[in-house]
């Protein structure tokens, strides 16, 4: 029986491999509907090749010839516009399958509206479990949902890990590894990292991806993102939860049990692994990618992340740690600092800056509500542009 797939995020890389994937398997899957927040040509493309139901345009103003040229490349696609599409096509009655590749905050509503639908969600969006892991997760066990994570190393723990009803058991698990490539600075002199230019901070050695999750990969805060999404997405504390920099990017994450074995998930860095692995989940579908020769590789390479180097990881950690609404401020923070950054408007070694006053001028408060969360959100965010222009007016 075919599947419908709401693709959210789709014309970003998350998008692209998802839609790669999909289209080796005609048979398996159709495209019901495809998002994106203003690339409109982008998104009017993929219409041309895929035919979707819908498209939603959330970040454009309606237009009527929008919605003329979309029709005609799609054969009938309906587009819709804002906020309020994302979450219509998430929960769609005809949509089995939602892929979560939205960036940032702005994915948590239509996420949760397809988790209360009781969607199979495969989660690229690590944001929505940043800031609101427990409401989340409380949404998926009460309304039946089934959440697979397709970011690699989670993928990787999940792979790792027994299965029992469709649930990873981490009942006898020590720790979980989550690897980390160390970004393009891995092993530039630190005092050279004031003057990283976002152009630099884009050029991940291994992986091709946009250029927000770029800088984060850079900083390590991606990692620390990963560390608060492993604790929701597997219930382990965060004392059990740790990061290993392996520059290959070939162990995409460990698992070690209380007997002592370790149990790792390889493959060359490609997106479309994980992806597969969890559209085709319990069975394996073929991905495209390139298989992994060891004997070409030689060797795999450890290390531990320098937390000079790396102040981000460690913000993530204090935050997690700290719990309620302050997951939700760091990443807030962190958005708004890596936008400065990006638009040339702040230091590269000021993003931990702006993170660390942010948490500092608002104390974690209890996560009890969607709303609560939110105005965490919001109110760290004015807090992190007021520190920008403070940052800014300082080194002018």
């Amino acid at each position: 029986m075919t599947q419908g797939l709401t693709l959210l995020g789709a014309t970003g890389s998350i998008g692209a491999s998802t839609l790669d994937v999909v289209a080796r398997h005609p048979g398996r899957y159709r495209v019901f509907a495809v998002t994106a927040h203003r690339a409109a040509e982008d998104l009017l493309a993929l219409c041309g090749r895929h035919a979707p139901r819908y498209a939603v345009l959330s970040g454009l103003p309606e237009s009527e010839d929008l919605r003329r040229r979309f029709a005609e490349a799609g054969g009938g696609t309906q587009l819709l516009f804002g906020d309020a599409a994302l979450e219509q096509v998430a929960a769609d009655r005809e949509c089995a399958v939602v892929v979560a590749a939205i960036v940032g905050a702005a994915g948590l509503a239509p996420i949760l509206a397809g988790a209360r639908a009781g969607k199979r969600l495969l989660l690229a969006n690590k944001e929505s479990l940043v800031m609101a892991g427990a409401l989340f997760m409380r949404a998926v066990r009460e309304h039946g949902a089934m959440l697979l994570p397709i970011d690699s190393e989670h993928n990787a723990v999940f792979q790792c890990l027994p299965q029992a009803g469709g649930r990873a058991s981490t009942a006898a698990v020590r720790r979980i590894l989550l690897t980390a490539s160390g970004g393009p600075f891995r092993s530039a002199p630190i005092e050279r990292l004031a003057q990283v230019t976002p152009e630099q901070a884009c050029a991940h050695p291994n992986w091709v991806m946009g250029r927000k999750i770029s800088v984060d990969s850079a900083t390590m805060m991606n990692k620390g993102l990963e560390v608060i999404e492993a604790h929701w997405l597997f219930d382990v504390p965060p004392e059990r939860i740790e990061v290993l920099v392996h520059s290959q990017s070939i162990i995409h994450s460990l698992v070690e049990f209380v007997d002592g074995s370790v149990m790792a998930q390889l493959s060359n860095p490609d997106m479309r692994v994980p992806i597969a692995h969890a559209l085709a989940f319990p069975e394996r579908i073929e991905s495209g990618a390139v298989p992994l020769d060891l004997a070409a590789l030689g060797q795999l390479c450890f290390e531990r992340p320098d937390p000079e180097r790396f102040p981000c990881l460690a913000l993530a950690y204090a935050a997690l740690r700290d719990g309620g609404t302050a997951p939700a401020v760091l990443n807030a923070a962190n958005e708004v600092a890596v936008g400065a950054f990006l638009e040339g408007r702040l230091r590269y070694t000021a993003i931990p800056q702006v993170i660390e006053r942010a948490l500092r001028q608002a104390p974690a408060a209890r996560a009890d509500s969607l709303d609560i969360v939110l105005e965490a959100d919001r109110s760290a965010r004015r807090a992190a542009a007021d520190c920008v222009t403070m940052l800014m007016g300082k080194a002018a």
